[in-house]
């Protein structure tokens, strides 16, 4: 009997390694993580932001997760990608079933400038003349659909 047990485990082990290397090209290489916790994260640190560098965007320090224990990654330059706004880690706050939970949000690139992940994303947002309803003529952060007004200051 326990030799039908250590056999039969031997063969779903050798069964799920095959499927996991038979899969792994077909896997996207850039795939997001996201990560939850419930306690939430420390008050952010104070860093001097030092002065500008031409080609290079600002990534502030954050708190990062390492073994269950916040732990502070400082500030550090990324190189600017021309076209796209560079948004910073984060940890958002949610409510599960009642609960307070705290997600993280690594930091992209985002090609208009919205906010909303490029993947996720269906409407480019950098066309911002009043034909696009889900574009922003006025940067307010209201889509056209919704915004009659034009707050752009001329």
């Amino acid at each position: 009997m326990l030799k039908r047990i250590a056999l039969t485990t031997l063969a779903a082990v050798a069964t799920f390694t095959t499927a996991t290397v038979a899969m792994a090209p077909v896997t996207p290489a850039a795939a997001q993580v996201s990560i939850t916790f419930g306690s939430p994260p420390p008050p952010v640190r104070y860093e001097a932001v030092p002065a500008p560098r031409a080609g290079y965007v600002w990534a502030p320090g954050h708190w990062a997760l390492v073994n269950d224990q916040y732990v502070w990654q400082a500030g550090q330059w990324h190189q600017a990608r021309p076209g796209y706004r560079y948004v910073p880690d984060s940890w958002v706050r949610y409510s599960d079933n009642g609960r307070d939970r705290w997600r993280y949000q690594p930091s992209r690139w985002d090609r208009d400038g919205d906010g909303i992940p490029n993947r996720y994303d269906r409407y480019d947002n950098r066309n911002d003349s009043a034909q696009n309803p889900f574009g922003d003529r006025d940067r307010d952060g209201i889509p056209n659909i919704v915004d009659p007004h034009n707050n752009r200051r001329h």
